[in-house]
């Protein structure tokens, strides 16, 4: 842990280690055009995003354009995506949204936050994803990971996910946000879970994390090694 650096030092620090892990920054939902993209963001709600690659293949066949979904009844849709969790509003979402931007937005996706979260199914952290992956507008959509890593890492409290973002935001430099969101998700896969953490394997936390958590955590293993 390294307590005599500042804040903003710190921040540059946890990018550098990021930048250094992850210089190439794939999007983790299959999609070929912002319409592909903003179903999959839709149907990954409580479900892995493999999970939702798996079933976007076998839904888009059927229909890959809101002029095709609309022509599947919300039944045929619920059939296809069961398998995601939460098919019932999850098909009724995707297809009202269809319907929407065929009739509100000529067809396309419109690349505009207000109007993505009037959609029926879409929230603020389903807007930013699209906004963030599918046009390239800066944006910093909170997800569970980030939510967990910014709090362990001391960059926010933790009381809430839109207080994470408005930190995240003010902490990070704006032109990195969209591939930072990115980063921060893969690193807590991989070196930062929820459960089964390491305080070996994950360097960001062992150097610049919350003190208190820390000492949680060393706390904890020195129980299990009595």
């Amino acid at each position: 842990m390294t307590p005599s650096l500042s804040k903003q030092e710190k921040v540059k620090a946890i990018v550098a280690i990021l930048d250094e892990l992850y210089p190439e920054v794939p999007i983790p939902l299959d999609h070929k055009d912002p319409y592909t993209l903003l179903v999959a963001v839709l149907l990954s709600a409580q479900c892995t995003d493999e999970r939702a690659n798996q079933i976007t293949p076998k839904l888009f066949a059927r229909a890959d354009n809101p002029y095709d979904m609309v022509m599947l009844s919300i039944d045929e849709i619920k059939e296809i995506i069961k398998p995601c969790g939460l098919s019932p509003m999850k098909s009724k979402g995707i297809w009202h949204l269809s319907d929407m931007i065929i009739k509100q937005h000529n067809g396309q996706v419109p690349a505009d936050f207000k109007a993505l979260e009037a959609m029926p199914g879409v929230g603020h952290k389903t807007a930013s994803v699209v906004m963030a992956q599918a046009f390239g507008i800066p944006a910093f959509p909170v997800d569970t990971h980030i939510h967990r890593l910014m709090y362990r890492w001391g960059l926010s409290n933790g009381k809430s996910v839109e207080q994470t973002e408005r930190d995240a935001k003010r902490l990070f430099p704006k032109e990195k946000w969209n591939d930072l969101h990115l980063q921060i998700i893969y690193y807590g896969r991989e070196y930062c879970p929820a459960r089964g953490f390491s305080l070996d394997k994950c360097i960001i936390t062992r150097q610049y994390g919350r003190k208190s958590f820390i000492n949680e955590v060393l706390k904890a293993q020195s129980k299990k090694k009595k």
